[in-house]
């Protein structure tokens, strides 16, 4: 059965580059980079309005658990979401030219605790 069409609010962004970026989410799903588990949160990302382009970011599910045991409390959905959508920002601010280099965006060991404190979590 087909999956039925879905309306996606297109939100936008002023980075601190001085671009103005629109972007609407639309799907979020299991995934593995290389022997790496996690889950991929996809957005679409326009910077002129005209061109469009996926960007996911990689949520690694083993930085997740780490955090879960630590906090002793497991992250929402919710709470997750807000972590990747955190990501996106975070290379809006800093990633010149992204719709050109297109990064790998990752939340792991390296940035989800700084992530989470913006987010006063």
């Amino acid at each position: 059965m087909a999956r039925p069409e879905v309306a996606h609010r297109i939100k936008s962004y002023s980075a601190e580059t001085g671009v103005v970026y629109q972007y609407t989410f639309v799907e979020v799903r299991k995934a593995r980079r290389g022997l790496t588990l996690g889950t991929d949160y996809v957005y679409i990302v326009s910077v002129d309005r005209h061109d469009n382009f996926p960007l996911s970011v990689f949520v690694k599910q083993s930085s997740v658990d780490k955090w879960a045991k630590r906090q002793g409390r497991k992250l929402s959905g919710t709470e997750e979401y807000a972590v990747a959508k955190m990501r996106l920002f975070q290379a809006f601010d800093q990633v010149e030219g992204l719709a050109t280099l297109r990064p790998d965006l990752v939340v792991d060991d390296s940035n989800l605790e700084a992530l989470l404190e913006k987010l006063d979590l």
